[in-house]
């Protein structure tokens, strides 16, 4: 089957979440031009809060979660019954309307600088608000929840917080699978395993937040919006500190390319088809980077080497040079300080594949089809291929060979079907 019917596929959850969200948006934009703005003071400070947390919002590589004053700001609003002693009057449909509105106001620079997937942000921020707002200001408006107070109200808010998170999970790995084609079950995995982190840090002050303002009014506002400026910013260096990281092994790997030990670009190349065929398999965001780490450097232990490989070409070398390689990469990698789990797969891509860890068994397929086409035409993927299924079940672990097939052919190449 060609790549293009099962890329139309991947698509269709895409366009029904972008049209559940426009027409979320429209609907309530009407609603309120209908019956007016309530609480103009009210919705216009939430509003700023959540345009300043959209305009600091960090849109760099793996920024999960890097919006979080944005975030709170919204859904606070979204959990608001109460201003200062007063019951509010807003509803559901204009809780909506001034989140999305304020969050393209504050996604208007992000545009400009062509930075990160607006668009698809947009749309998990209007699904998860309308949600929360859904669940809870018409049955606050009907009185269901007077009875509540105290810690029970607390724990209230903060469980409809966490269902709304878990909603937007379940929004962004369909958003996810829907551009990449990528499994959806790890996707989603992912976006719940970084819930107890900043997620919760978003939840607590989204709870917080209602719960002040409640009490004390607006003010409540640039209090609480501190922490989470504050947490944006670590957040910000933490991301620097993981892309010096990065590049730093990045540049240990050019090592043999600068030698003359491997082509230019070997490394890069097998490490970003590595990291598409772990997510094929399903690999976690933390399993993803150690193989990214490992491809890197897996050809790292031919700088110990007296005589260079042809080319660099250790798939056709024997099985025991392989091993020999190998092992002196994972204690050149062991030397440079690097995580030990990236040098036990550097050390263990050379083993027979059943003894081998998943991320081993992706190296060795990728750098063997890396090697394999390399040079070798217009027809080159194709035979690469396979030579690597004639291979699987004795060199090269089948499992792998197939996601192997399965990245190339959502990147437009024509495969054949089959094991």
């Amino acid at each position: 089957m060609s790549g293009r019917p099962r890329a139309a596929r991947a698509c269709e959850p895409l366009r029904v979440l972008h049209a559940c969200a426009g027409l979320v948006v429209g609907a309530s934009l009407l609603t309120v031009l209908r019956s007016g703005l309530a609480e103009r003071s009210v919705a216009l400070a939430f509003g700023v809060l959540v345009a300043v947390g959209e305009t600091t919002r960090w849109s760099g590589p793996g920024s999960r979660g890097a919006a979080p004053l944005g975030t709170a700001a919204a859904l606070s609003y979204a959990l608001l019954g109460e201003h200062a002693g007063h019951a509010t009057l807003h509803g559901a449909a204009q809780v909506v309307s001034v989140v999305a509105v304020a969050s393209l106001l504050g996604s208007v620079p992000h545009l400009a600088r062509g930075r990160g997937p607006v668009l698809d942000h947009l749309v998990r921020r209007v699904l998860a608000v309308g949600f929360a707002a859904v669940c809870f200001q018409p049955l606050y408006n009907r009185g269901v929840f007077d009875r509540w107070s105290g810690p029970a109200y607390a724990l209230l808010l903060l469980a409809l917080l966490v269902l709304t998170t878990l909603c937007e999970a379940v929004v962004a790995a369909a958003l996810a699978h829907s551009r990449t084609g990528w499994p959806f079950p790890p996707l989603l995995r992912d976006e719940l395993r970084s819930v107890p982190g900043i997620g919760s840090a978003v939840c607590a002050t989204g709870a917080v937040m209602a719960l002040a303002v409640a009490v004390v009014g607006l003010w409540a506002l640039p209090v609480f919006s501190v922490p989470l400026l504050l947490t944006q910013l670590s957040l910000r260096r933490y991301a620097a500190v993981r892309a010096t990281y990065r590049q730093t092994i990045a540049s240990l790997a050019r090592a043999t390319e600068i030698a003359g030990y491997t082509p230019a670009g070997h490394a890069r190349r097998v490490a970003r088809l590595s990291q598409a065929v772990g997510r094929d398999l399903g690999l976690t965001e933390p399993e993803l980077t150690v193989l990214e780490y490992a491809a890197l450097m897996h050809d790292i232990g031919q700088l110990s080497l007296v005589d260079p490989v042809p080319a660099g070409a250790t798939a056709a070398l024997p099985p025991a040079e392989q091993r020999r390689i190998a092992l002196l990469g994972g204690a050149v990698v062991r030397r440079t300080g690097v995580s030990a789990q990236v040098a036990t797969v550097v050390e263990r891509q050379a083993d027979p594949y059943p003894e081998q860890p998943t991320a081993a068994r992706i190296v060795r397929v990728v750098n063997a089809y890396e090697e394999k086409v390399r040079d070798a035409g217009p027809g080159g993927p194709l035979t690469a291929l396979e030579e690597l299924r004639l291979g699987a079940g004795g060199e090269y672990a089948p499992d792998v060979v197939e996601a192997l097939a399965r990245v190339l052919s959502r990147d437009c190449l024509t495969l054949p079907a089959g094991g």
